[in-house]
């Protein structure tokens, strides 16, 4: 059947799977098969409501990887723990092909950081398997997204862009309700402009789809905090019920324990919090 996305009370938790050896921020530590499989087996167990697995780099500045080169770091651990796990996968590639493959070895949603822009095969492949989609927003390329960042308005620059992805994969038969808008912090933005993002959540939801934040110890967190990537726990934690507060559906992270604890304990004093009527 189709999958479609639906979110509850609190976000739900996307617990990030490197298979990557150059990732910014935990870059080459499960880089081999085995660790990115325990790694996603543990964040599943500290509670992880989706597992997105990536084999290809895309902090600022990084450099494409081959095809073949990433489907033999995506794929056998897409299979091997959807064998040893229930919790939905997500394939994180913006190439046609890894996603074709992992949706066969048991992904069910593909995360593409282009909004199925830089693959002209990939609305097709994302049509036919009736998978659901993060359709995210970056401007330029990861080797160049922040060379120099400029909106007219960032917020409503991004509000146009997801009109018009969302128009183009309704007439190439992709039910809406299959897709999450994602408005890609750090993808072609200045900390300012990620501020701006992460204050009007409920505006990108406006359009009727769960927004998806993918903030985790990522350079803007640097801009506030002034710490080094392996220190920006606490802040990222700061920005998650930030983004909880305005209803965020969906937080990718590293630390799925860590957040979901800041969460799990904000809700069970904030639905206590009598809200006037």
């Amino acid at each position: 059947g189709s999958v479609e996305m639906t979110t509850g009370a609190r976000p739900l938790l996307m617990g990030i799977v490197n298979t990557t050896p150059d990732s910014f921020s935990d870059g080459g530590q499960w880089h081999d098969h085995g660790r990115a499989v325990e790694q996603a087996l543990r964040l599943a167990e500290d509670g992880a409501d989706l597992l997105d697995v990536g084999g290809e780099s895309t902090r600022p500045g990084a450099e494409p990887v081959s095809l073949e080169e990433e489907l033999r770091r995506t794929i056998p651990v897409v299979s091997d723990v959807r064998r040893r796990c229930k919790t939905p996968i997500s394939i994180d590639t913006y190439k046609s092909e890894v996603a074709r493959q992992a949706l066969d070895a048991g992904a069910t949603i593909v995360n593409d950081i282009s909004g199925l822009r830089f693959d002209p095969r990939m609305v097709d492949v994302c049509s036919r398997h009736d998978c659901g989609i993060v359709c995210m927003h970056i401007q330029g390329t990861p080797l160049t997204m922040q060379a120099a960042p400029r909106y007219d308005d960032v917020v409503g620059d991004l509000l146009e862009y997801f009109r018009e992805r969302l128009s183009v994969l309704a007439d190439a038969g992709v039910n809406p309700r299959r897709v999450v808008l994602d408005p890609g912090i750090g993808f072609g933005k200045t900390a300012e402009h990620n501020l701006e993002i992460l204050s009007h959540i409920a505006e990108f939801r406006s359009l009727g789809r769960p927004v998806l934040i993918g903030h985790s110890r990522k350079g803007f967190l640097k801009k506030i905090l002034g710490r080094p990537v392996d220190e920006r726990l606490s802040g990222t934690i700061g920005v998650a019920i930030a983004a909880a507060m305005q209803h965020a559906d969906i937080l990718r992270v590293h630390d799925v324990a860590a957040v979901r604890d800041a969460l799990v304990a904000w809700q069970a004093v904030a639905e206590r919090t009598t809200r006037p009527s």
